[in-house]
């Protein structure tokens, strides 16, 4: 009951006042299973890209934080090649940040500057940023190049609601999937996120 009656809340302001380059829908009638798109931000190597999340939100909500993922594959230090997100709004205290008091919107906006500002000394991929620590313009033309690949959105005039469904997203989770198997192949240097 206060799970439904607080994303109702949640969402009927996503929908009315969002952050700045972010949006935030439900898919079809499930309340829980909710999507976002966050646009990369000017000055970054994401820029001129829309990055599209998975949002669930557990049973306990507000007293869990919700678990997102990014669906479109981003090159970032802080995320994996399944999309998961190192940040600390996403897991519960001792070792992360998350209280009830936080929402969708503001964790949303986290994740939007956690893309713009890495976190180098707490990442998902020690590969990522061992390059971004040490060899930023390489990190950086990587970054770019991945956001041109898979984020940049090529005029399809796609509705708002049905966005999963379209030739670019199926596409997109192939080049992930197919990107991931070529890296489990590879097996590059991951460090859990704690």
């Amino acid at each position: 009951m206060q799970k439904a009656s607080r994303l109702k809340r949640e969402l009927q302001m996503l929908s009315t006042e969002p952050p700045p380059g972010i949006t935030c829908w439900q898919t079809e009638e499930q309340i829980d299973d909710l999507r976002a798109q966050i646009v990369g931000g000017t000055e970054t190597p994401y820029d001129g890209g829309l990055f599209t999340l998975e949002i669930n939100v557990p049973e306990r909500y507000p007293f869990e934080p919700p678990k997102m993922r990014f669906l479109t594959p981003i090159y970032h230090p802080n995320i994996d090649n399944s999309g998961r997100i190192c940040h600390d709004a996403l897991k519960l205290p001792p070792k992360g940040a998350w209280r009830p008091s936080l929402n969708i919107s503001t964790v949303l906006s986290s994740i939007q500057l956690l893309m713009a500002e890495p976190n180098p000394d707490d990442p998902l991929m020690a590969d990522i940023s061992s390059e971004f620590k040490y060899n930023k313009q390489l990190f950086t033309e990587k970054a770019r190049k991945w956001t041109q690949e898979h984020a940049v959105q090529k005029n399809m005039g796609v509705e708002e609601g049905n966005k999963e469904n379209t030739p670019g997203h199926k596409a997109s989770s192939r080049k992930r999937e197919a990107f991931t198997a070529h890296l489990e192949a590879e097996e590059p240097t991951k460090k859990t996120c704690v």
